[in-house]
């Protein structure tokens, strides 16, 4: 069982990701739970009804998922590089301008959904054969020092946090 990171191994945004994940969750279950969750919260879900935004500040269901493959990849290869050794300080990235970068509305829903699985998969092979000393490396991203550890929590609770909010904000699944 992975620990939970502690202070000192995360900026002090990523508080808000490792907190949801629940205290005592094996995170590799989590982890690998996470994509059928998903796929099962948006399986009523049209692709026109993915479309709308629930106030024209926010985002669609589709930028959504977007947002989220984006920042699987995006932590993921923080991860790597840092439980590879690699010493490079890591830059951050603006999620806003990011999902303005390309039209997720003009893709299926379901393609989206089917991206997370694939990526999260082979995230969870990958980080699943880290050693302890790998999983306890640390590196710096967005000016913060981070460890292999705390990006794995982040990983689950970003999805934690947009799948309550898909319940919430945008009334899925209730």
């Amino acid at each position: 069982m992975i620990m939970r990171p502690q202070p000192g191994e995360y900026a002090p945004y990523a508080i808000g990701y490792i907190e949801l994940v629940p205290a005592g969750s094996d995170l590799w279950t989590l982890l690998a739970q996470q994509p059928d969750e998903l796929k099962a919260l948006l399986q009523a879900v049209s692709d026109a009804e993915a479309n709308t935004r629930p106030a024209p500040e926010e985002w669609s269901i589709k930028e959504v998922i977007g947002h989220i493959n984006d920042t699987e990849r995006i932590f993921a290869y923080r991860a790597l590089r840092i439980a590879r050794v690699d010493t490079t300080p890591l830059a951050g990235f603006e999620q806003d301008d990011y999902v303005r970068g390309t039209d997720f509305n003009k893709r299926p829903l379901a393609d989206l959904v089917e991206e997370f699985a694939c990526q999260r998969r082979a995230n969870v092979l990958c980080f699943q054969a880290l050693t302890e000393a790998e999983i306890s490396r640390q590196g710096t991203a967005s000016d913060h020092a981070v460890s292999t550890r705390a990006l794995l929590f982040m990983l689950a609770g970003h999805v934690i946090h947009h799948l309550e909010s898909l319940k919430t904000a945008y009334g899925i699944g209730g």
